[in-house]
């Protein structure tokens, strides 16, 4: 009961364990660019990504239950800590001082509730998959002949979309901005921010946060421009030769019926 109460109750503790919390998601949103960014490569690659952490069962919802709540923590301490900001300003002196807040400080709270809308947008559209239609989801086989759910297609189907495009876009953008401030203070308060390095940090930080978002934005890009193309002839339209390296060596034809098969054999 003392640990929660330091965790949760003092402030210190607050500042410590949003501190923590925020960590974790910053290295849950890398891990995650690094896994889209697998679209770059060829369809296989983020399909079979994808449903090897399909494959892993209840332990990936273990894994997305600790982020929610890792999510939501961070969330309720931010709301706490602005609150007790708030109410210290209004009993210590009448004017709010400023003068060395950064904008993306003084703003975290309005970034991080579209970041918020954006997550529950991002679950229900590529995770729950309920946003789209059933053509918006495909499925596809891999060259050793497993099922698989196409995710490749997928994303670049959900990206061609200008409104999702421009929500992700404008969602990650504060993203990034919101990591810029988050990342700093979560070193001061771990207490590992000093004068000496400051500076430093401070670059390094945005440096991070640029190539970010930079990334995020390459994979919507390529695929509203095209530089990256639906490989899935079923959902492309159009019939590969035998010899297709794309595919699997298959046509059209015989994507589907193995794909229904599979089903049939599943049932």
């Amino acid at each position: 009961m003392n640990i929660i109460h330091v965790l949760f109750r003092s402030s210190i503790g607050k500042k410590v364990t949003m501190a923590v919390s925020g960590f974790i998601l910053f290295g849950f949103v890398i891990g995650h660019l690094s896994g889209n960014l697998q679209i770059f490569a060829h369809p296989d690659k983020i399909n079979a990504y994808a449903h090897f952490l399909e494959s892993l069962g209840p332990a990936l919802w273990v894994i997305r239950l600790f982020l929610l709540v890792t999510a939501g923590i961070h969330i309720w301490l931010a709301a706490q800590l602005t609150l007790e900001n708030r109410q210290a300003r209004q009993k210590g002196y009448q004017k709010q001082v400023t003068l060395r807040a950064t904008l993306a400080s003084r703003y975290m709270r309005v970034s991080g509730v579209i970041v918020l809308v954006f997550i529950i947008y991002h679950l229900l559209h590529f995770t729950v998959r309920v946003t789209g239609s059933e053509a918006d989801y495909p499925d596809t086989i891999l060259a050793d002949g497993t099922p698989v759910r196409d995710v490749h297609s997928m994303m670049i189907l959900g990206f061609q979309n200008p409104v999702i495009a421009g929500f992700y876009l404008l969602s990650v953008g504060l993203l990034s901005w919101h990591l810029a401030h988050g990342l700093v203070s979560m070193f001061q308060s771990l207490g590992l921010r000093t004068r000496t390095w400051t500076r430093f940090l401070e670059r390094v930080t945005v440096v991070i946060c640029v190539l970010y978002f930079l990334g995020n934005a390459a994979i919507v890009v390529a695929a509203m421009t095209g530089n990256v193309r639906i490989q899935n002839p079923k959902v492309a339209g159009f019939t590969c030769r035998t010899d297709c390296e794309v595919c699997g060596a298959m046509t059209a034809d015989a994507v589907a019926e193995t794909l229904e098969d599979s089903k049939e054999n599943q049932s």
